[in-house]
């Protein structure tokens, strides 16, 4: 499935505002537009991710997949980037065997900043900066007995044409490609979504599931997942993707 519109400038800056996560550079990200108090930033709706043995859709690698994935054996991939925690648990099932996790599968996930940016790209008219030496956001686990990994990184920001999603690329444990997709998150009041508010951007011109290229199909919600947590101790992500193996 092809994407249709890319953003061609999109949001860059330094943030003013205390950070939520820091790890190596000065760059800060601001609370949720229109946050008042304390509980405003807490997911009361946290979506309902899918618990069928279906494998999961194929959809597009591109424009922005890691270059180099076997570089970035690592579990927490934030790399200098700053925004809301969040914690992202895959498991990776199994249809041929009842959906059962998969032990020694190899995933490789990667999403942009919370102002749209990706790393490795940049200097063009789909992205103006220029990220092409640095890394951040991308990141490789082998799953464990449980077919898990879990990820550490922050809270996906968005980018026009496209709703706030995670590329996901599975391998078996010989290397051999299983499946490429992409994680959705629930929207709507009470959602993760809600609370982020876009960052700084807000949501003014987001693209909802409903209509975004990729997600638009999945009736069943399948790449939907299900996410809890606050902006304030950060959020926690967690999906099962089923492929054949």
């Amino acid at each position: 499935m092809e994407r249709k519109s890319f953003l061609k400038s999109l949001l860059v800056g330094a943030f003013s505002t205390p950070v939520l996560i820091t790890a190596c550079n000065t760059e800060e990200v601001s609370p949720a537009e229109g946050s008042t108090d304390s509980d405003s930033g807490t997911v009361s709706n946290p979506g309902t991710s899918s618990s069928s043995c279906t494998v999961a859709p194929t959809e597009t690698e591109g424009p922005f997949p890691t270059k180099v994935p076997a570089s970035y054996v690592r579990s927490d991939i934030t790399d200098g980037r700053t925004g809301y925690k969040m914690t992202a648990n895959i498991t990776i099932g199994n249809t041929n065997n009842n959906c059962a996790g998969l032990a020694d599968a190899i995933v490789d996930i990667w999403h942009c900043d919370a102002a749209g940016n990706y790393s490795e790209y940049g200097g063009s008219g789909m992205q103006s900066t220029n990220y092409q030496s640095v890394h951040f956001l991308r990141g490789r686990q082998t799953t464990d007995a449980n077919g898990l990994v879990t990820f550490t990184s922050i809270f996906p920001g968005w980018y026009s044409g496209r709703a706030t999603h995670i590329h996901v690329h599975i391998y078996n444990a010989s290397g051999k490609s299983l499946k490429v997709t992409q994680i959705a998150f629930p929207e709507g009041d009470g959602t993760a979504i809600a609370a982020v508010n876009g960052y700084e951007k807000g949501l003014s011109g987001y693209t909802y599931n409903s209509r975004d290229n990729v997600f638009s199909d999945d009736t069943a919600g399948v790449q939907i997942a299900q996410v809890t947590g606050d902006t304030t101790n950060g959020f926690e992500l967690s999906i099962k993707l089923n492929v054949a193996a």
